[in-house]
């Protein structure tokens, strides 16, 4: 059971007679598919009076980085607050009319993800206004024994990193709401205002760690337009780091975001031939045909998991820069654009991987910071066990 068929199994104790908030998207439905919109309105004992988006709005057809306006929901009626717009947090004045406000995102387990970043803007809002959170609990699609990737440099922390954790982190939503509460640092408001702060977090039920979303029986619900299946969302922190700067391609336009690699002046022999030199422990490669946004035929190398437990999930994508820089020159990286490099940090997270890539280019050891990043997973792993709620 996902935390709103709990709530719904507890007749919504916890928003009970209360004006509700609900911040939410396409993807945050019950265990039977039905919005969580729709579940709360038909709800007698509970009030919803304003909804709330995140990137790609409500109803997620609005297109990733582009702003989201206000607006008015046809369908319910109800104001819709854009938290993609010309606020990333809710204003005293979104906030006024709500005793509580419910989050109910579906994140796909990666720290550039934007959804955790809303959540904790959210937080720190109806914390410093006096307005309870309640966060209805979801599975990370990636399982939650999976550790792997950069840490965040406090310098590149930005909407697409706001947690300091690894890249891929292994915590539930409800469980990064935890970990915002109870961590020194974690939000930006006064400490009297987070630890007094009401946090509701509505677990789901019959997870494990070891579940990746293919074992849960659930069906996918697209999170945002580029991760239409789980595919996509299991491939996003596998390759989208490494399409930020250089030649590769992921697939997005495809039927295969995430998976699918394409690299401009190679064939797919030569970028198959190249990705399985890599020797990445869990991971294989095929080549593969896929048809473009414009109906195009393109042909490519689609990434096969072949073992999850033995792979460095980031891993591919660091092998790609390095590849990158071998293919079209170390400068690259050196010669980006101010811009291009700090986007390209704040989604990876580290200046001595920079350093590394835009120095050395093709002869980058990616080995000796996987070996230092998976060192680092272990130690958080063991960190944030106090904010686990499953085993």
């Amino acid at each position: 059971m996902l935390g709103i068929d709990v709530l719904e199994s507890r007749n919504f104790a916890p928003i009970a007679g209360k004006r509700v908030g609900l911040l939410t998207h396409p993807a945050g439905v019950n265990r039977f598919g039905t919005s969580t919109i729709d579940v709360l309105r038909r709800a007698k004992n509970v009030k919803l009076v304003a909804l709330f988006g995140p990137e790609h709005g409500i109803y997620g057809d609005e297109k990733a980085d582009v702003p989201v306006l206000d607006k008015i929901d046809r369908r319910t009626g109800l104001p819709v607050y854009s938290l993609y717009g010309k606020y990333r947090k809710p204003t005293p004045e979104m906030l006024k009319k709500i005793d509580a406000l419910v989050i109910d995102l579906q994140d796909v387990g990666a720290r550039s993800y934007t959804y955790a970043s809303c959540m904790l803007r959210a937080m720190e809002a109806c914390f410093e206004n006096g307005k309870t959170v309640v966060v209805l609990d979801r599975p990370n699609p990636l399982g939650g024994l999976k550790v792997d990737g950069p840490g965040l440099d406090p310098q590149f922390k930005s909407y697409v990193g706001m947690f300091s954790v690894p890249y891929v982190h292994g915590m539930t939503m409800g469980e990064l709401a935890r970990f915002a509460k109870w961590t020194d640092g974690a939000m930006e408001i006064s400490r009297g205002d987070r630890l007094g702060g009401k946090l509701v977090v509505v677990p789901m039920k019959g997870w494990r760690r070891s579940m990746l979303w293919t074992d849960t029986g659930l069906k996918w619900k697209p999170t945002s337009p580029a991760v239409p299946t789980v595919a996509a969302a299991m491939g996003y922190p596998m390759t989208g780091l490494g399409c930020q700067i250089g030649g590769f391609q992921h697939g997005y336009g495809t039927q295969y975001p995430f998976r699918f690699l394409t690299f401009k002046g190679k064939t797919p022999e030569q970028v198959e031939t190249a990705l399985r030199r890599c020797q990445i422990g869990g991971l294989s490669y095929r080549r593969a045909a896929a048809k473009n946004a414009r109906g195009e035929k393109v042909e490519g190398v689609y990434v096969i998991i072949t073992d999850w437990n033995s792979l460095n999930v980031t891993e591919l994508n660091f092998h790609m820069m390095r590849l990158a820089c071998q293919w079209g020159g170390r400068e690259i990286f050196a010669n980006a654009t101010d811009s291009q490099q700090s986007l390209f940090n704040k989604h990876t997270g580290s200046a001595e991987w920079w350093g590394e890539i835009s120095r050395k280019g093709a002869a980058a050891d990616v080995g000796k910071f996987v070996e230092k990043w998976k060192r680092q997973a272990a130690a958080f792993r063991e960190s944030s066990k106090k904010f686990h709620l499953y085993k």
